[in-house]
């Protein structure tokens, strides 16, 4: 349980690093019972913003986590997509890999985030071949602005909070 504690925290530093702004903040109902942490911004990274939120159980060990990182996007420039998503999930299966654990992700799908296309995967890490962690990537872009919407958890509290997920999402507005 440690290891996998030290592992979610990994998770949330990867999440941390995903780069992100400051205007028109989106908003986002996080689920009832979850601690919304106070994400400092990043002075390195004026066109970074983050929002996260963390679930904890009854011992206070993180066993979910939420965030959605939004980017300023250059005027004029083109958001590969695909290629953003592709390289936040390799990330992902490289911290893991180097942890110790194994990831499978499934194929990028098209969906949508609010009111915007969007591109989601999901990933399952196992340990020894036991399924241990899920995480959620899904990425969008408005005209102005790149999203990211990732969620994580060991694998029994994100398939319980599967419902708090979804109205999370459901509730954002960007």
């Amino acid at each position: 349980m440690i290891r996998l504690s030290k592992s979610l925290f990994a998770l949330m530093c990867v999440l941390s690093g995903i780069s992100s702004a400051h205007a028109d903040a989106p908003v986002v109902i996080w689920p009832e019972g979850w601690e919304v942490e106070a994400v400092a911004p990043d002075d390195t990274k004026p066109e970074v913003s983050r929002q996260r939120a963390v679930k904890t159980d009854q011992g206070g060990t993180p066993v979910m986590v939420m965030e959605l990182t939004v980017t300023q996007v250059e005027s004029g420039h083109q958001v590969n997509l695909q290629g953003v998503l592709l390289e936040m999930r390799k990330s992902v299966q490289k911290g893991f890999f180097q942890g110790g654990y194994q990831s499978v992700c499934n194929k990028i799908h098209e969906t949508t985030l609010s009111r915007l296309s969007a591109l989601e995967t999901t990933c399952t890490i196992t340990q020894n071949g036991r399924h241990v962690l899920s995480q959620t990537l899904v990425a969008a872009v408005d005209a102005d602005k790149a999203y990211v919407l990732s969620y994580a958890g060991q694998a029994e509290a994100y398939k319980a909070s599967q419902g708090e997920i979804d109205a999370a999402r459901n509730s954002l507005k960007l």
